[in-house]
């Protein structure tokens, strides 16, 4: 059994730098992190090659500049198998359909596989597209918002979390499945796993090897568009009302009173 987890580098809360000029991310930060839910569903997949009495290949793919090799080393020292980088130039800028349109060239390439899992979004983006467009690229049965996975005969069990309630839904063959953080928590990585970790060789596909038309991926393909990027301005005024005694404490209710009339909540 084949399962692929997909794995991306986000910066951490406090490294986030958007190029104005482009409206994209600046993804060489030096402080990235493995995003969060990704974490989760690569936890996932580790505990259904644990349950299985069959053997489990887990591979990890990723998509983003040379830098992005630590995130899959990390995935690796956590019990993966193998990692996969699409890096190039011509990648830079891809917005969510781009993304999905590149991985789904990578994982055509790459080789079949029982289970895609990625988490249900990207801390970067909050978007939660990637999953499922790549799903309809690849002409699988995509199931989202996963608190529990499981294999069961021959079909994947999936416990979806809905806005009222759960359902368990059932689907045989390859699916993606997009991993919420009540599906797992993630383990620690051992010092065995760190060991193979740094001695692992991820393999990096560009633009070239995957055999993609470069009009297809980046920025100036991605249909989605920043208008502007701007800092907001945080003006306070305030007055304070003493109220040390009933008489100030009267006076400070009228004021209150006052003003909620003036702004028309009263």
């Amino acid at each position: 059994m084949n399962i692929l987890v997909l794995i991306k580098q986000v910066p951490e809360s406090q490294a986030t730098r958007m190029d104005e000029s482009t409206g994209t991310l600046v993804r060489e930060a030096a402080n990235s992190v493995i995003n969060p839910l990704d974490l989760h569903a690569l936890e996932c997949a580790l505990i259904l090659r644990e349950q299985s009495a069959a053997t489990v290949n887990i591979d990890c793919l990723s998509m983003g500049p040379l830098a992005a090799v630590s995130v899959l080393k990390e995935a690796i020292a956590l019990g993966a198998d193998q990692g996969y980088l699409l890096s190039d130039r011509k990648f830079a800028g891809s917005d969510t359909w781009c993304t999905a349109k590149t991985l789904a060239a990578a994982i055509a390439k790459i080789g079949s596989y029982d289970l895609i899992l990625c988490g249900e979004r990207a801390t970067d983006g909050e978007t939660g597209q990637t999953g499922p467009a790549l799903a309809a690229m690849l002409d699988l049965p995509v199931l989202t918002y996963a608190s529990a996975i499981k294999r069961s005969a021959d079909a994947w069990q999936v416990r979806r979390m809905l806005e009222d309630g759960y359902e368990t839904v059932e689907t045989t063959g390859p699916a993606v499945v997009c991993i919420l953080k009540e599906a797992s928590v993630p383990r620690l990585p051992t010092l065995a796993g760190k060991r193979r970790a740094r001695a692992a060789e991820c393999r990096i596909i560009n633009a070239e090897e995957l055999g993609i038309d470069p009009a297809d991926t980046g920025l100036n393909a991605s249909p989605t568009r920043v208008v502007s990027i701007f800092r907001p301005n945080h003006l306070k005024q305030s007055e304070r009302l003493s109220a040390l005694d009933p008489a100030g404490a009267e006076q400070a209710v009228d004021k209150i009173i006052a003003i909620f009339r003036q702004k028309g909540v009263l």
